[in-house]
């Protein structure tokens, strides 16, 4: 049950703290792409925001796998530098460069930022999510 709330914290986390964040970068001016792309992507033509969340759930499962643990000091420090860390790396280092993509210093302060912004969702959420069962007794 615990891996289907990391899912679902990193699913959530990705469409409310990373898109959020992302919001305010373009209504300020930082990106030149809108959050929430609508575009279909390949294989199965679903929105890119929902990839990208589908993403997010999955390395919600990574995070979770990491900080699940920790005391809570280390908890939310690894939520922002693990949450940070990971999926940064993977998209600077494979995914932007796969599609053709410019990686820059900025690319790289931009996904540091947002990404750890998405870890302490999926740590918050987390958090949620578990309070929750437990006063329902789960």
């Amino acid at each position: 049950m615990v891996w289907i709330k990391a899912f679902a914290s990193g699913f959530l986390a990705t469409l409310i703290f990373h898109q959020g964040l992302f919001a305010l970068f373009w209504l300020g001016g930082k990106v030149p792409v809108p959050p929430f792309n609508l575009t279909p992507v390949p294989p199965f033509g679903v929105p890119a925001v929902v990839s990208l969340a589908f993403f997010g759930g999955l390395w919600g499962l990574v995070l979770w796998g990491i900080i699940g643990r920790l005391n809570r000091f280390g908890f939310w420090a690894g939520s922002l530098i693990a949450g940070a860390l990971g999926p940064t790396a993977v998209a600077m280092l494979l995914v932007f460069p796969l599609k053709g993509l410019e990686v820059t210093a900025q690319t790289w302060v931009g996904g540091l930022v947002l990404n750890a912004f998405w870890g302490f969702g999926v740590a918050l959420l987390m958090t949620l999510m578990t309070s929750r069962a437990a006063r329902a007794g789960n």
